[in-house]
């Protein structure tokens, strides 16, 4: 963060300033994760109360607090602690004019392609990105606060839960690069249709001044037809015909893509580290992005050839001491992310000659489509061969449910939980099997994928 004095933060979020300091470094929300000489954000939830945990941050090493009530800390008081870092770190980005913004929004495939992106524009400069997920309106500005007069590349993820959430993140980090990947039916609970969610997500590209780029996925109808949105310049990508395109794409037995990427009449081959039939599309929304921002093809191509995962249990691949392959993914889901991590396993399968074993557990925020959609995910499980099925947890019955139905020739076994899930994969996988773990954040499947990482003697290989 840029240095401030507490009598400046005050100033700028209309707060009252108890005591004295000076933040040096950037906002933070867990003292389990403190920035040294940085801002405590005290939010007084309905269980947990921020303010109580000051002591704790400044043990950690914050400067001072933001919260709304004074504490043992400097503190500058508001009224409404969200609004207030809101306005904080949009302060910081005006006091940067030399800061590039890259924003992005989509129904899946964000952290991915985040991830993929900073790392490239890495090569070019000095960039911050955002870490894990922290993309609402506490993780946006948490984000921007950690930019300094060094920074060259801000790159921001941006989610929605309901039209005017992804304008009012906007207004935080305005865009100078904004894309959308797609739009899917995540969160499709909440908003209700498809055309609710395009709407919300291209209000992205509506934030853009005509100096700006919008990049859209030119496959994905609802996404493309975005660009009446924006008086920006548009950079789709996706395959031909995109002005980002992606050529042949091959893989080799653990589902690692490799493709040439196109843009102007040049072609750089892209030879992808990172596992996922889905993971093309993913650097191809990095790559335009990049490209947008000046970075040249070559160095797009390289930087994405050498990027590994930056954020946990997104098609983590593991192989345990004795050969057994699993490929975590655990972190979030819904039905096309769970189509695409099953083709992956379908095609690691097919290539290696394992045996395949699908752990699936929940999708959540699904509304009143939740169990066809679970049903619908079984069917594609058995449509994909895939040998095993082990469903865990609350929507188990519906997805072996479609899995039985669609008449695989492979087995479903339905578990009520973690534990039990578990235990069936202690004693029924081998070295010859290639296991996909994944569900929705709620679902913590990840343990899951931990204890199969875990030999008999005890010993862990990740």
């Amino acid at each position: 963060m840029i240095e401030m004095t507490l009598a400046e933060v005050a100033d700028v979020v209309g707060g009252v300033a108890h005591g004295e300091a000076t933040v040096t470094g950037g906002a933070f929300l867990d003292t389990r994760t403190p920035e040294p000489g940085g801002l405590f954000v005290a939010i007084a939830g309905e269980r947990v109360d921020g303010h109580d945990f000051a002591s704790a941050a400044g043990e950690a090493g914050a400067a001072a607090v933001l919260g709304s009530r004074p504490t043992d800390l400097p503190t500058v008081v508001v009224d409404d602690v969200t609004a207030a870092l809101g306005r904080l770190a949009r302060h910081v980005v005006d006091r940067l004019p030399d800061v590039v913004v890259l924003a992005m929004t989509g129904s899946q495939g964000k952290t991915g392609t985040k991830d993929f992106l900073a790392h490239v524009l890495a090569e070019s400069g000095p960039t911050v990105a955002t870490r894990g997920n922290f993309n609402n309106e506490l993780g946006v500005p948490l984000t921007v606060l950690r930019a300094t007069e060094e920074t060259k590349y801000l790159v921001v993820e941006m989610g929605a839960r309901g039209v005017g959430h992804v304008a009012e993140l906007c207004a935080i980090a305005p865009p100078h690069v904004a894309a959308v990947l797609n739009v899917g039916t995540a969160h499709i609970g909440e908003f209700g249709s498809r055309e609710a969610i395009a709407q919300a997500k291209g209000e992205i590209v509506e934030a853009l001044g005509a100096g700006g780029a919008a990049v859209l996925n030119a496959d994905d109808d609802l996404v493309a037809a975005m660009a009446s949105r924006t008086d920006a310049q548009v950079v789709t990508f996706g395959g031909a015909g995109a002005d980002v395109a992606v050529g042949e794409i091959t893989s080799d037995d653990l589902g690692r893509l490799s493709f040439e990427l196109r843009h102007r009449g040049s072609g750089a081959t892209v030879h992808l580290a990172q596992v996922g039939a889905y993971q093309w599309r993913n650097a191809a929304a990095a790559a335009a992005m990049a490209l947008a921002a000046g970075v040249d093809l070559d160095t797009v191509a390289d930087a994405l050839g050498d990027a590994v995962p930056a954020s946990r249990w997104r098609m983590e691949l593991h192989e345990r001491a004795d050969g057994l392959v699993v490929v975590n993914d655990a972190y979030n889901a819904n039905p096309e992310s769970m189509r695409a991590a099953l083709e992956t396993l379908a095609g690691i399968g097919a290539r290696s000659g394992r045996r395949t074993v699908a752990v699936l557990g929940e999708m959540l925020e699904l509304g009143a489509g939740a169990a066809e959609a679970h049903t619908g995910v079984g069917a594609y499980a058995a449509a994909a061969g895939v040998d095993v099925l082990v469903t865990v947890g609350p929507a188990a019955g519906d997805i072996a449910a479609g899995f039985d139905a669609a008449g695989s020739a492979g087995v479903a076994i339905t578990t009520a939980g973690r534990d039990a899930a578990s235990e069936w994969l202690r004693h029924n996988v081998s070295a010859a099997d290639v296991v996909l773990v994944k569900a929705s954040r709620g679902a913590a499947l990840e343990v899951i994928a931990d204890e199969l990482l875990v030999v008999e003697e005890g010993r862990s290989t990740r």
